[in-house]
């Protein structure tokens, strides 16, 4: 009986150095770098990572950094945030940054800044050190930012804004596309409002002033510091080409309009030619059915043969008098010569 304990407890004291020799082995630097800068950890804190398949020495290293730099965070909200694939380093990092410059910045909202896919490093950076962006942007392809004043002079600018990072904003906010593209939309309408592009010209930061005190940082990530036009020239003279636009257009409706009023006239006169002609058909045909009228006279006895000399006799008369006229109307034509 005695021999069985004392095997069962030599066996469970082999079991017990297998575990600590495979430890040490394992895990001992980091277990001794942790104690080392005083934050230990439990032994089974390495065992639980090593189940859960985690780099045990990057998250040693992060809680050691960031202890180091007084910054309190639990190894177990370090774990949670490599489960969820963010990038460790860089949230202590710039929880780190944010602390030394007197940032509010809690782990948490740091994690799911990261966590959203905004780099918190270079967002907490860039609270600190204002960083400039061109409007508008060089991916954009556009070199300027084209306008047109009250009196249709184009000026074209470029712009220069100062933001920093709002750490409050950053998750949900928008980007700085939607920055640039505000900004360019308040040079346009700034420069739209002056009456002359000479008062642009002379003033150009009353335009940049405008554009600041709109507030067009609101619901973005960034905090606007200053807006700045870094150039600007004089382009073409939109007015003028709308006018000859317009002109031009006056002008082709005009002449639409005349050719219109002369198919109008062709087709009337067409009309009246056709009906000309008719008619003159309609006179043959009544011409024509006179011989027969003349004759069924005859034979009616309603027309004798003198009745029908003298209707002859009235109807050369008639030939000869319209004859003689027209040959007054071309002497007259002649300016009055006979020959």
């Amino acid at each position: 009986m005695d021999n069985s304990i004392w095997m069962i407890v030599g066996i469970f004291g082999l079991l017990v150095g297998v575990f600590f020799l495979f430890f040490f082995i394992k895990f001992g630097s980091l277990w001794l770098q942790a104690r080392a800068s005083g934050c230990p950890v439990r032994v089974f804190e390495f065992i639980g990572m090593f189940l859960r398949k985690l780099n045990s020495r990057l998250i040693i290293d992060v809680l050691v950094m960031a202890h180091k730099a007084g910054i309190p965070v639990s190894i177990d909200k370090l774990q949670a945030h490599v489960l969820a694939r963010g990038n460790v380093t860089a949230t202590i990092r710039s929880l780190i940054a944010a602390d030394r410059a007197n940032i509010d910045l809690t782990f948490e909202r740091a994690a799911a800044i990261d966590l959203a896919g905004r780099d918190v490093l270079d967002a907490v950076r860039t609270s600190v050190h204002p960083k400039v962006i061109d409007c508008p942007s060089s991916e954009s392809g556009k070199q300027t930012v084209d306008a047109v004043a009250a009196n249709g002079i184009q000026l074209k600018c470029k712009a220069r804004v100062t933001v920093r990072t709002n750490i409050d904003r950053l998750v949900g906010g928008a980007t700085e596309e939607t920055v640039i593209a505000r900004v360019g939309e308040g040079i346009v309408s700034g420069i739209g409002q002056a009456e002359s592009h000479k008062v642009v010209l002379a003033n150009p930061r009353k335009i940049s002033q405008e554009v600041l005190d709109a507030g067009l940082d609101a619901g973005t990530a960034y905090e606007i510091v200053s807006i700045d036009i870094a150039d600007i020239d004089v382009g073409e003279n939109i007015g003028a080409v709308l006018m000859a636009n317009q002109a031009e257009a006056e002008k082709r409706r005009a002449q639409a309009e005349a050719e219109a009023q002369r198919a109008r006239a062709v087709a009337r006169g067409q009309e009246m030619e056709a009906l000309g002609k008719e008619n003159q058909a309609k006179v043959i045909l009544a011409e024509a059915a006179i011989p027969k009228a003349i004759a069924e006279a005859f034979k009616t006895g309603n027309l004798g043969v003198m009745d029908y000399y003298n209707l002859r006799n009235i109807q050369a008369d008639t030939d000869m008098r319209e004859s003689l006229s027209n040959e007054d109307d071309e002497s007259s034509d002649n300016g009055g010569a006979v020959t």
